[in-house]
């Protein structure tokens, strides 16, 4: 099999039917299922004549343009393994990505930070051409055989590389029903750019499998904008993160005829947001739960809308449970370690080259995702936070670890703690907590360097010391539990 021969196939019945449209305020640049094939495996020729061999890795430095998807694909069609990255992240941080998985290539866009690295770095101009030249052959492979990576901070505090086969894509056919409701007559909607992997599967390659159509805001279209755009190309189906529905509904616009039903992932829906889309639209939000090593397989959907106060279901075809720190699965109602069965076809290969750090993630047979959960009698899950410290900061995970190491090396810092903060229902922030006599100035300027802007504090605290456990560890969930929004309000009250 090859996982973009599968994405492709369904286009093969409707080549004039729109495949992809990147929507603009004033116009939208159109593209068919056979504009879309011939691209991708006009490409898979270019990077095969520029030097590429099957399993050589292709490092990803794109902008929020369509030749993201097509390069995506086009390197897999051609049996290369595409490695997309953010954009946003800095020269020392894709350097330590470019490190770890020593690619044969950078493809990149101007003015997007590259690393320190001897691989050649091919324009992203040249996509353009390649896109004319003369179709390649897809390159068969196993369905166990690695597909592509993609990278997650994982729990150690160091971007890990998930490795994932072409078998993935198989997995995902278990979305469009346990999450999405999904037909080939569906317009889908995706706010998200083409680089975030939420978009490039449920946006992109999940609308192409079934051959509908995938509909992308373009650069700088502010999520209150969406829905003007959406209801003038006729979108069924909106998918973003919550922070963007919120956002969205704080424009003034009505629900459009044949508006289906929302989707959102990447971080947990607040039950007061989903309560005010219904009243807006008519229609549901429907909440899935993933991760890198396994994309999505806890979910609401049309067929099965996810109870008040909980994630969802798993997904059809998946095998989930709940486990207690011995691996037995427990009973509903009670909290555990909520688990992935072995033989899920989405799970990942493993982590690249850290086979400890793989089977560390696995209990027998069951692949333990490090969130907490329990289920319900109905079945229905809830899910109850990480069992590490990982923060969330607008649907990316982030370490924080890398927030510290970025802020450590500042003169009389002294201890340097980061963690999440709640700001509002289903809202939250990174913040930044050090002892040291170094200003404010100081921290912020070292994240700007050093930071991705995602990954950046939004808040900075100075201490006196930081709290920690018996055993000497820097208690987070004190900082958390110490500066939330009512606490703080509290103090300030006391100073007055």
């Amino acid at each position: 099999m090859n996982l973009a021969e599968h994405v492709l196939r369904a286009g093969l019945a409707a080549p004039d039917r729109l495949a992809m449209s990147v929507l603009g305020l004033a116009r939208a640049d159109r593209w068919s299922h056979a504009r879309l094939r011939q691209a991708v495996l006009g490409t898979a020729t270019g990077l095969r004549r520029s030097g590429l061999a099957p399993g050589d890795r292709l490092l990803m430095r794109l902008g929020n343009d369509p030749g993201f998807p097509v390069t995506y694909l086009g390197a897999i069609a051609a049996g290369i393994v595409p490695v997309p990255t953010s954009p946003m992240l800095t020269a020392p941080e894709i350097g330590k990505i470019a490190a770890a998985i020593r690619p044969a290539m950078i493809i990149a866009d101007q003015g997007i930070a590259l690393p320190d690295h001897p691989a050649p770095v091919l324009p992203a101009a040249r996509l353009a051409d390649f896109a004319m030249l003369p179709p390649a052959d897809f390159v068969q492979a196993a369905p166990d055989d690695l597909a592509y990576i993609v990278f997650t901070s994982g729990t150690s505090g160091q971007p890990r590389a998930v490795c994932h086969a072409h078998r993935a894509i198989l997995a995902r056919r278990m979305m469009f029903d346990g999450w999405y409701g999904l037909t080939p007559q569906d317009r889908l909607l995706h706010a998200g750019a083409f680089n975030w992997t939420f978009t490039l599967g449920t946006g992109l390659m999940d609308p192409w499998t079934l051959g509908a159509t995938a509909l992308i805001p373009a650069q700088g279209i502010a999520p209150e904008q969406i829905p003007l755009i959406a209801s003038r190309h006729g979108a069924t189906i909106l998918a973003a993160a919550p922070g963007v529905f919120r956002r969205m509904l704080r424009a003034d616009w009505k629900p459009w005829a044949g508006l289906r039903h929302g989707l959102t992932a990447g971080e947990r829906l607040d039950p007061g947001l989903r309560r005010a889309w219904r009243e807006r639209t008519g229609t549901d939000l429907h909440e899935a739960m993933g991760m890198s090593e396994c994309s999505t397989f806890l979910s609401g959907s049309p067929a099965r809308p996810a109870p008040e106060g909980t994630t969802g279901f798993p997904q059809p075809g998946r095998r989930i449970a709940i486990l207690d720190d011995d691996g037995a699965e427990l009973a509903p109602g009670a909290p555990g370690i909520l688990a992935v069965h072995r033989s899920d076809p989405g799970l990942f290969l493993g982590y690249l080259d850290q086979p400890q750090e793989t089977a560390a993630r696995f209990h027998g047979d069951w692949f333990l995702t490090g969130d907490l959960a329990e289920a319900g009698t109905d079945g229905a899950v809830r899910t109850l936070g990480r069992a590490d410290d990982m923060m969330n900061a607008g649907g990316f995970r982030v370490s924080p670890g890398e927030v510290e190491d970025a802020l450590a090396g500042i003169p009389q810092i002294g201890e340097i703690a980061a963690t999440e903060l709640p700001v509002g229902p289903g809202s939250s922030i990174i913040a930044a907590f050090w002892t040291g006599s170094a200003d404010e100035a100081q921290l912020r300027q070292a994240a700007e360097r050093g930071l991705a802007r995602y990954k950046q504090p939004r808040e900075y605290i100075r201490l006196p010391a930081l709290p920690r456990t018996p055993t000497g560890k820097i208690n987070r969930r004190a900082l958390r539990d110490m500066h939330a929004p009512s606490q703080q309000a509290a103090h300030r009250k006391d100073r007055t």
